[in-house]
């Protein structure tokens, strides 16, 4: 079960007043840039991980 239609409507209009309509895309931007560095960080992360399993073989 989701949430309503109301009920997301009731978070905009409280993030509306919280943040003002002025600040909300640079709030999106910073959390759309700290998604892609995690997103990075993740990856890096794994092929760290692929290429130190490929020198322990050898």
């Amino acid at each position: 079960m989701g949430p309503s239609i109301w009920q997301i409507l009731i978070v905009v209009v409280i993030v509306l007043f919280i943040f003002g309509p002025k600040r909300i895309p640079g709030l999106g931007k910073s959390l759309g840039e700290a998604i892609k560095g995690f997103r990075k960080g993740i990856k890096e992360d794994t092929d760290e991980e692929s290429d130190s399993s490929k020198i322990d073989k050898n």
